[in-house]
């Protein structure tokens, strides 16, 4: 057997979801009537794929030629001897092409939206790594594209607003609500149920309705499966210590999944804490800060009040502006596997300053989250403790945000 693969066994993390989409109590499929032979013909068109060499092959070469795949497992010399303790690598996603983790699930749907015989692609986006990633695969396929996103992400994300456009694909700001992800993913919605016969639904991250946060797992995992040969060719052996940043999950989803059968790898998920986790409203960290339910199509740890209405929530980051979690994360919550902690705004800031200054590696505010938690776990941890975090995506679409946070003008 290669060693760089783990057996599936009984009782394994890895096997989910069952055949109607749940993990544990999590998940399924809570879909208006209009959309569920969709969701099927979908679910059906996965299964064929998945099942197809052809697929996988097309796949593995846009990985390579297109998107710049495998991504670097670099070691962060300087930032270890800073921190002390554990020797820190970063997974280096934000170097693939779109400057994200996000072209890699963009990737496999848009090659099953082909197989499906599909003409037009919808998506949402929050910091737009997404909608990017979606409008370039678009792009690359030739096909058009709507993006539904949050008036007040458009207004801290220009950059990225301003590269879907050159891409070609029409940007729809959504109005309703806070204006941010959540928004963006009701309104993507309501398109796709008005649509039905020609639209695919391209959903960036692990939730939704089955099987799209299996199916978005799938595809992300190649940033795991990576990892591990790259660390067992560098070290020779695995980790000890994964970390990544949750918003959906999706980024997190895939450096983990592969990783879950191995009880020596410990796992953190870093939500966004805000403005601190005591602050009503103040914060995007679901599942330390949520409870059970259902939005989006799936059932999952969500920001709610006490009648079931979705709390609006706040981050500074676009990507992690988001009421609820995929629901495998929550299922993994509850089983204890992964432990998910939380990072605030201030922290976010700091880490961001801290890695550019000492790594010159300008990290997008999402994994500035994963590192905000890296400064204060690393410390704790032995000399010959082997950490990962993933660096999901680039800071450039974040520098107008962050400069108007340290009261700098650019």
């Amino acid at each position: 057997m290669n060693p760089a693969e783990t057996p599936l066994h009984l009782n394994s993390y890895r096997t989910g979801p069952d055949d109607r989409g749940h993990f544990g109590l999590y998940g399924g499929r809570f879909v208006a009537e209009t959309l569920m032979p969709l969701i099927l013909e979908l679910e059906a068109a996965y299964e064929a794929a998945k099942a197809d060499p052809s697929f996988h092959a097309e796949l593995a070469d846009l990985n390579a030629h297109y998107a710049g795949r495998p991504s670097p497992l670099y070691f962060a010399e300087r930032l270890t001897q800073h921190l002390g303790g554990a020797k820190v690598y970063f997974k280096r996603e934000e170097l693939n092409h779109t400057g994200s983790h996000k072209v890699n699930n963009c990737l496999g749907q848009i090659l099953l939206a082909k197989r499906m015989g599909k003409k037009r692609i919808i998506a949402e986006t929050g910091a737009g790594q997404h909608g990017v990633a979606t409008a370039t695969v678009a792009a690359r396929f030739g096909l058009p594209c709507v993006i539904y996103m949050g008036a007040t992400d458009i207004e801290r994300q220009k950059p990225n607003v301003f590269r879907m456009r050159l891409l070609g694909a029409e940007v729809r700001p959504v109005i309703s609500g806070t204006g941010t992800l959540k928004d963006a993913m009701n309104e993507a919605l309501r398109d796709w149920v008005s649509n039905v016969e020609d639209t695919f639904y391209i959903i960036g991250t692990v939730a939704g309705p089955h099987p799209y946060p299996a199916m978005v797992r799938d595809f992300q995992a190649v940033i795991g499966k990576e990892t591990r040969e790259q660390m067992l060719a560098a070290e020779g052996r695995l980790p000890d210590t994964l970390v990544a940043a949750i918003g959906g999950g999706s980024n997190a989803m895939g450096i983990f999944h592969p990783f879950l059968d191995d009880p020596s790898v410990k796992m953190f998920g870093v939500e966004a804490a805000g403005k601190g986790l005591d602050v009503p409203n103040g914060h995007c960290a679901s599942l330390n800060g949520g409870t059970p339910g259902v939005l989006h199509g799936n059932r999952t740890y969500l920001l709610q009040d006490g009648d079931g209405q979705i709390l609006e929530g706040h981050s500074i980051s676009a990507g992690l502006d988001y009421p609820g979690i995929g629901p495998e994360h929550s299922w993994l919550r509850d089983t204890g596997r992964v432990t998910y902690v939380a990072a605030t705004d201030r922290e976010a800031l700091d880490a961001f300053q801290l890695c550019t200054r000492i790594e010159g590696i300008i990290p997008a505010l999402e994994p500035s989250h994963a590192l905000a938690y890296v400064t204060k776990l690393a410390p704790t941890l032995p000399p010959d403790n082997l950490l990962v975090m993933n660096m999901s995506g680039r800071g450039d679409k974040d520098i107008f945000a962050v400069a108007a946070h340290l009261g700098m003008d650019i």
